[in-house]
């Protein structure tokens, strides 16, 4: 019989991809997802866990910043007053708790659930889901120009400290990102294997690379807003202004725009500010897609706007990201996930804590080619009118997003590799 797992994780998309691996890792004993996994979010809820009935282990709740204080000082203050160290420090009480009763640990995400798990003095495995070379390196491994001399000098996207942690004996597994960061990290002496990536799990890849837009042809394009309140009425307003810019560069176009929004997030904010950018409610709920002969019906308030329609839907996001050409994005996983697929985003700093500048250059490091950023939202109609009639750049972003995201199935594969590890 397999162990019983502990789920660490630090976000909504870690989250998400630690219950993926559980659920692949019930699935090896043909057992419920509670019988053999608990989990401990660190930020957040812990909505991903609910869902599937995995019990939590310690309190959880939802800090000011989101769960985005590593990239602003301010937002680690906040976090600080609205009580992060006592909710981190009872959070570490119930993991020593626990696995001082046996059972393993699967930490998703950064240093904070890899350290936390290392403290819990059980073995462990790791999924990092922040950090990659592509930060640094080409495909091919040559620094990029934007890498700095210490971090030249560190060898790594990950830190001495992190690698560290990855060496421990209590460490049996390492699961990358992507390859070039598994080839880094095996050079080191972690116990690295390269298995994909779990975000792709779940969304049906096909062979489907974007052909270059014809005239006359129809249009759609998936909407990212992303996924924390109240940032992501921020980014909505934004993304907003770029479908005007679209809407002024494809005027005899047939565009349909696909809103992929969080079921946990409110839809009220969203309706009123399409509403005062001039879009229509229509009485219908549904919106039918014929893309590539495949119809598929998309639920959610639907919006017209001259020739356009605009629906928000909140539980097809595969569906959502699979019948676009290309996408408006100012989010993290479901941005890399669209890239994942092969196509071209287009996407613009917003002010976070999330989707700063800062944080939006970092991405362009992280997806190259695929990630158009532009100044403004403005310019995102002049941006896709160009890369959506270029075959040569449609094809080598296609290929960019299968080799930075890898293929799908890495949640299971995990699942074996730590059932060999452990059992």
């Amino acid at each position: 019989m397999l162990p019983k797992i502990l789920l660490l994780s630090n976000g909504h998309g870690e989250d998400a991809i630690a219950v993926s691996i559980g659920q692949a890792w019930s699935a090896l004993a043909e057992m419920e997802p509670g019988e053999i996994l608990v989990g401990l979010p660190l930020v957040g809820e812990g909505s991903s866990y609910r869902r599937l009935n995995i019990p939590l282990i310690g309190p959880v709740k939802t800090m000011p910043s989101g769960g985005f204080n590593n990239m602003d000082a301010r937002e680690l203050w906040r976090d600080v007053q609205g009580g992060l160290w006592g909710l981190t420090k009872a959070q570490l009480g119930s993991l020593k708790q626990w696995t001082a009763q046996g059972g393993k640990v699967l930490a998703v995400g950064d240093i904070v659930p890899l350290a936390l798990a290392w403290l819990g003095k059980a073995d462990y495995a790791f999924v990092g889901t922040a950090k990659s070379e592509y930060y640094l390196r080409s495909p091919v491994g040559e620094w990029l120009p934007s890498t700095q001399a210490w971090e030249k000098w560190l060898g790594s996207a990950y830190y001495p400290w992190e690698r560290w942690l990855m060496t421990r004996k209590n460490c049996r597994a390492v699961f990358p990102r992507d390859r070039l960061t598994h080839a880094s990290l095996l050079s080191q002496g972690v116990a690295s294997f390269p298995v994909g990536n779990p975000m792709m799990d779940g969304l049906n890849l096909r062979d489907c690379q974007p052909q270059p837009l014809q005239p006359g042809q129809s249009l759609t394009i998936t909407l990212l807003p992303g996924s924390r309140s109240p940032e992501m009425e921020r980014n909505w307003a934004l993304i907003g202004q770029s479908l005007t810019s679209v809407l002024a560069h494809f005027p005899d176009a047939s565009v349909t725009f696909l809103a992929a929004i969080a079921p946990s997030l409110p839809l009220a904010p969203l309706m009123a500010e399409v509403e005062t950018q001039g879009w229509q409610r229509l009485e219908d709920n549904n919106l039918e897609l014929l893309t590539n002969k495949v119809s598929c019906l998309i639920r959610g308030p639907v919006y017209q706007k001259s020739q356009a329609r605009l629906v928000l839907s909140q539980q097809q996001f595969a569906d959502c990201l699979h019948h676009a050409q290309a996408a408006i994005a100012m989010a993290g996983t479901a941005t890399e996930q669209f890239v994942g697929l092969g196509k071209p985003v287009i996407s613009f700093p917003g002010q976070g804590p999330q989707y700063n500048p800062y944080f939006a250059r970092r991405q362009t490091w992280l997806l190259g080619e695929s990630l158009i950023m532009l100044d403004s939202p403005e310019q995102t109609g002049e941006a896709l009118r160009r890369v959506l009639h270029d075959s040569d750049r449609l094809e080598a972003i296609a290929r960019n997003g299968r080799e930075r995201l890898g293929e799908a199935g890495a949640a299971r594969r995990i699942a074996e590799i730590l059932r060999e590890q452990w059992c």
